[in-house]
């Protein structure tokens, strides 16, 4: 069975973005092309579809960590913040953003709320489970085999180079 990890963490997020926006499944609010991602952001994203591209790869975020929640979202996509002479510090990345996406794929039934023990957040639901392993064995079929990690890592720094 062919599942999230055997592929590329980057050619799923794409693929699962495109699925995403063709099929209408999320769809970008009005006020998306206008802000930042967090505040450690000097400027919005560069892409038109970075939208998708955020919720697919919170969707396998949360494929992933298990039972997750806004705040450790917000932790994964945050980063440094520019302070001028002053060290560089952490910031975390918008709450209002993973939010409504996490709302989004919730009304989309790709994922559910749940309460695992003191653990509570959102966990993947069948629907998205399914959408997430199907879009994996099509980029398997594509490429022909799995990939080990070490040929991930040999096949991105060639990427690189080029």
């Amino acid at each position: 069975m062919v599942n999230v990890f055997d592929v590329n963490p980057q050619k799923l997020i794409e693929r699962a973005a495109k699925k995403l926006a063709e099929d209408k499944i999320i769809e970008m609010p009005s006020w998306a092309n206008f802000v930042k991602t967090g505040r450690h952001k000097e400027r919005p994203p560069a892409r038109k579809d970075w939208w998708y591209v955020r919720a697919a790869a919170v969707l396998r975020s949360v494929y992933k960590l298990g039972p997750v929640g806004t705040e450790k979202l917000r932790t994964k996509y945050g980063g440094r913040q520019e302070r001028g002479y002053q060290p560089e510090i952490f910031r975390k990345s918008g709450g209002s953003i993973i939010r409504k996406i996490l709302q989004q794929l919730e009304k989309a039934n790709f994922i559910k709320k749940v309460e695992k023990g003191v653990h509570k957040g959102r966990v993947i639901a069948p629907k998205g489970k399914s959408f997430l392993d199907k879009t994996a064995l099509e980029i398997l079929k594509e490429n022909g085999k799995k990939q080990t990690k070490s040929q991930e890592v040999k096949a991105s720094q060639e990427s690189k180079t080029d």
